[in-house]
């Protein structure tokens, strides 16, 4: 019997996270179908696995509802030549992995078009802006899960969904690599370390990066042998040099070109931007402090729409505040470098907090790619 052919699929990931989620993602569909065909929307993950990228996934890179409005004409530009190509090459599926506000125009265009969509991370209904569940049943004919408790929640507003767990749950070790990243990184076993993440966009930068830098000066000049790593998404580094030489120019601060991993796998503690990077510093079972900060604009409007008392994913999960978050007006210098000398100091809570992350692991470790790659080939077969 003939091997069933490999599928040709689209996909769409914005920004560093996206990229992250599809890069993964690829390399288990292609451990299936060896010779699969994918072109889109991709970072340099997604094109290390044969992605073509038709545009870089820098394109959709947006921060908050101001910066939206000013590239409104150019998304609205890119999305419409991307569905016409669609629409006309007519590939097995697209895959739309995270950006909904891009992905889920896009995406009910092509199924209304007669191509099946698969929709990559459930939007955070369950968190703010519970009314994107009517565009998602719109858009998808089936949406990937990246945690356990989105299927039911979606069934329920007759969404299609697999649990399919969170790809780097299986690319990030159980057992954390601390002394190899710490020797790649140049860093002593004695050393105490703190990793200073200031999320992977150009706004986030500009609004977060400065309260990072001024709170790592206010934490060596009460230990002085501190040593601070910034990763910084590559290409990006021209924005931050300026803002390391403001606020925190007698610092010794690494600025590495990317290696996030092995920042968080070297650190003892951890200062970051919310998102994506907190839950692999949960994963790198790292203490953290999680902090974001937005235009005034942005967080008026943001603000309202939250259900929940959490922001950072570690929090989400457990249901509870497992670590500090500084959001908005907390997220001043003072208060970071406050909560991240306290973790330092408290060897029993960084204990505490590595044991519910291990479990944290273990339950959203569940080999994705196979799963996903189910699910993908169920919607492709589906007539």
């Amino acid at each position: 019997m003939n091997a069933p052919a490999a599928p040709r699929l689209a996909l769409v990931a914005g920004e560093a996270s996206g990229d992250l989620l599809g890069g993964l993602l690829l390399a288990g569909l292609k451990a299936r179908w060896p010779q699969l065909q994918t072109g889109g929307i991709a970072g340099p993950r997604m094109q290390a696995q044969g992605c073509e990228a038709w545009w870089p996934h820098e394109r959709l890179s947006v921060f908050g509802y101001v910066d939206a409005l000013k590239r409104l004409p150019e998304l609205l530009r890119i999305r419409r030549h991307l569905g016409d190509r669609l629409l006309a090459e007519r590939p097995s599926a697209f895959i739309g992995i995270d950006a909904p506000d891009f992905n889920f125009g896009l995406e009910t265009r092509l199924r209304e078009g007669g191509l099946k969509t698969i929709h990559f991370v459930c939007p955070s209904i369950w968190a703010w802006r519970g009314e994107r569940v009517a565009k998602l049943r719109a858009a998808a004919d089936h949406v990937l899960c990246l945690f356990p408790f989105e299927p039911e929640l979606l069934q329920r507003h007759g969404v299609a969904a697999s649990y399919v767990g969170h790809p780097l749950a299986d690319a990030i070790p159980l057992e954390v690599p601390r002394a190899a990243a710490r020797a790649k990184l140049g860093l002593a076993e004695t050393d105490t370390v703190v990793a200073l993440l200031p999320g992977s966009r150009r706004s986030e930068i500009t609004h977060i990066a400065p309260r990072l830098l001024a709170a790592a000066a206010l934490m060596q000049r009460q230990q002085p042998g501190l040593r601070f790593v910034m990763p910084v998404v590559p290409g990006l580094g021209g924005l931050v040099e300026p803002l390391i030489a403001q606020h925190a120019k007698d610092v010794a601060i690494e600025r590495l070109d990317g290696q996030s991993h092995e920042a968080l796998a070297a650190c003892d503690v951890t200062l970051l931007a919310s998102g994506t990077a907190s839950l692999e510093a949960a994963l790198f079972k790292r203490p953290m402090v999680i902090t974001y900060h937005l235009a005034w604009l942005n967080w008026q409007r943001m603000k309202r729409m939250r259900y929940q008392p959490w922001v950072g994913l570690p929090n989400i999960l457990a249901g509870k505040f497992l670590v500090p978050e500084l959001i908005q007006d907390e997220a001043t210098p003072e208060a970071l470098a406050r909560e991240g000398l306290a973790l330092l100091d408290d060897a029993p809570r960084r204990a505490a907090l590595e044991r519910r992350f291990t479990e944290i692991h273990h339950q959203l470790r569940c080999n994705t790619a196979q799963r996903a790659a189910d699910a993908i080939a169920q919607v492709i077969e589906t007539r």
